[in-house]
């Protein structure tokens, strides 16, 4: 009897014991789950993501983030990494309810008699679970309502969601040092692979970070450690978890998605850019996949091709003087797309982008714009003008008395000679004959000086206007393309973390033409100038090339045009060129100007741009330019301008002639070269 009334009392008082147990639970509960945050939306889990830069062969150049994330879906774990996280971290994971409950059991009595004043430290024992609703929702202070309110949501959690996508959220947001948050872009960040390459002992070290996220002291151990677990866990055998430990830590120095030095102006060109359009947010943290239209081989040779230059001409200067600078650019003329873009010799020195952000004085490359203003007008390409001296020609109050760069005179010469040789004299006397508004209007109407130009005068028209590299670059384009506006492009599409298109034009199969030319669509704008003009001055500056002051810009085996410019006292010095699919303008100068010295100019540029077609145009056939319909070729002089069969010594071009417009007589005799002419004020 006394036996059956303890049992009963002992009974009675397990049961009170419970009921008084499920009662403080519950009270716990209602005191602590009510304003709990709402732990549902993680089913739409989207934690932010690096943006990645990506070039045009889809190799990576460089990343964009606040926090250096990368997002694994769990189907994409690897399974072991996943096993060394449960063993190192929660053992029972895949069994228990959210909380663990001789861990939570042992957290309660240790952190109590602390609190009561005894020696003895806060414990956690967080369940995996736990950890994903501290992560989420809490904060990292060890005191006993977090604990509580951790346990509620760990709860809450289990029976929301399945295991797997509990797993998912947890490897993707946990902190495991050096700003890497998660496992896709901790192992880019410490072995410089993505987590499918990882090895058994990668997985285990990234395990043994959670503990101490940015302790290295003892990183061997600690992963060895996880190994043992993994062993205990039954996930490994011993044999896997020995040569595991046996391998050599092998921490990257740091994966920083840092592009090569070559691509350090346009990738941040590109961010500038993005900036303005998409905004901070955004790039920094929507996990973006843009692809640009840089081409890396394009890129790094026009990088080398500059430096070289840039190098040979420093290199005899002191460690104290200025250094000359300059910038490559290239693009496809037809649409636009940037292939290279170099803005200076390094990127570290200075991120001033003198491709696209310097402006300055064109010197001779205004000249092509303003022949074709004379072309427009009809003149021949072979009209004679008159190189000659200028005495007392003004301005305003400017006296203008041009020379030629060698200081000569050759009398009457063809439009063609005058610009394929550079002249200046008969340059100014070009411009009195068609106006110098009407000279400026067509470097405006190409997009090289601003529309609302103030001041308008000669000085304007001979190039001692400013402007980029990039903008000379895009009104030459349209030398080659039918005369179209074209805008400059950096980047080919976007997609968000998802893989949608928000932004450009997706890829798509399209057909191409034997010249490597995508079929062309339909062009909307009105073209620039007349196709006819257009090949004329082409023409012009292919004889540039092959004969004139751009003879270090050829290419061996390639058809090139282009125009040298050098401005004042050698101050700046350019080389603008193109093939019929590529286009490319060098710039070479002081960020503050002052003159090159001497042996410099042009020729300068026009090499950078000669090494980088070559490599560029390497293994293609040859592409002559396009010729509109309506002209007519015909052999003539260069010299005179004369037909060939009238005047047959000397060197014998191909001129391209519009209805209407013939070779010129045989010349007599030719002009004194040295009579001086007084012109009038214009």
């Amino acid at each position: 009897m006394k036996f059956k009334k303890f049992l009963r009392i002992l009974l009675n008082i397990i049961f009170w014991c419970f009921t008084a147990g499920i009662a403080a639970l519950a009270a716990l509960v209602l005191i602590y789950g009510n304003d709990l945050p709402d732990y549902k939306k993680l089913a739409t889990y989207a934690p932010p993501v690096a943006t990645r830069l990506y070039a045009s062969d889809g190799s990576l150049l460089i990343e964009y983030a606040e926090e250096r994330r990368v997002f694994i879906d769990f189907a994409d774990m690897p399974p072991q990494l996943v096993n060394a996280f449960v063993a190192a971290e929660d053992q029972n994971f895949w069994t228990h309810p959210g909380i663990d409950i001789q861990g939570i059991t042992r957290a309660v009595i240790n952190n109590t008699l602390g609190a009561m004043g005894f020696h003895t430290n806060f414990s956690g024992a967080s369940t995996i679970t736990q950890q994903v609703a501290k992560n989420f929702f809490l904060t990292s202070e060890r005191t006993l309502s977090r604990k509580i309110k951790e346990a509620i949501l760990a709860l809450r959690l289990e029976r929301t969601f399945s295991k797997q996508h509990i797993m998912t959220l947890y490897l993707n947001q946990i902190f495991l040092g050096a700003r890497a948050y998660g496992v896709g872009s901790a192992a880019l960040m410490y072995f410089n692979k993505p987590v499918s390459e990882l090895s058994l002992a990668e997985c285990a070290f990234l395990a043994s970070l959670p503990k101490a996220p940015n302790n290295r002291d003892r990183a061997v151990e600690r992963r060895n450690y996880v190994l043992r677990r993994m062993v205990a866990e039954k996930y490994i055998t011993q044999e896997q978890a020995d040569a595991a430990a046996a391998e050599p830590l092998n921490i990257n120095s740091g994966f920083t998605a840092q592009m090569e030095l070559d691509f350090q102006y346009f990738a941040e060109d590109v961010r500038r850019q993005l900036l303005n359009t998409i905004g901070r947010e955004k790039l920094y943290n929507d996990g973006l996949y843009i692809k640009t239209t840089i081409v890396p081989e394009l890129q790094r040779a026009a990088a080398t091709a500059l430096n070289k230059e840039l190098d040979r001409y420093n290199a005899n200067r002191g460690e104290n003087e200025p250094k000359l600078q300059g910038a490559i650019i290239a693009m496809n003329p037809h649409t636009g797309r940037i292939v290279a873009m170099t803005g200076g010799r390094s990127f570290a020195d200075s991120s001033f982008n003198r491709a696209t952000q310097a402006m300055r004085q064109i010197g001779s490359t205004i000249k092509p714009f303003v022949y074709l203003a004379a072309l427009e007008r009809g003149m021949s390409p072979e009209a004679m003008i008159l190189d000659a001296p200028i005495v007392g020609w003004r301005e305003d109050d400017t006296l203008w008395k041009p020379e030629n760069y060698d200081k000569k005179f050759l009398g009457d010469v063809p439009l063609r000679l005058a610009l394929e040789t550079s002249r200046n004299v008969p340059a100014v006397r070009l411009v009195e004959k068609i106006g110098v508004s009407n000279a400026i209007e067509v470097a405006q109407r190409f997009g090289v000086y601003p529309q609302n130009l103030k001041n308008i005068n000669l000085s304007l028209a001979l190039g001692s206007g400013e402007t980029t590299l990039q903008n000379l670059v895009l009104g030459y384009s349209a030398f080659v393309n039918g005369g179209h506006v074209i805008q400059p492009k950096l980047v080919d599409y976007i997609e968000d973390r998802y893989g949608r298109v928000i932004d450009g034009t997706p890829t798509e199969m399209v057909a191409w033409s034997d010249d490597m030319q995508p079929t062309p669509k339909t062009v909307e704008s009105e073209p620039l100038s007349d196709a006819q003009s257009l090949y004329q001055l082409v023409s012009i500056l292919q004889g540039t090339v092959e004969r004139g002051t751009g003879k270090q810009a050829r290419v061996a085996g390639h058809t090139i045009a282009g125009k040298t410019g050098t401005t004042n006292d050698v101050k700046d010095v350019w080389f603008v060129g193109f093939s019929k699919n590529l286009i490319a303008g060098v710039y070479l100068g002081f960020d503050t100007p002052r003159p090159l010295g001497r042996g410099a100019g042009s020729h300068q540029a026009a090499r950078v741009f000669s090494e980088f077609m070559t490599t560029a145009l390497a293994g293609q056939k040859n592409q002559p330019f396009s010729v509109p319909d309506g002209l007519t070729f015909v052999r003539v002089n260069r010299r005179s301008g004369a037909a060939a069969a009238s005047d047959p010594d000397g060197v014998i071009i191909t001129e391209a002639f519009k209805t209407g417009q013939k070779p010129n007589p045989a010349p007599a005799a030719r002009r004194a070269e040295s009579n001086p002419v007084v012109g009038g004020v214009f």
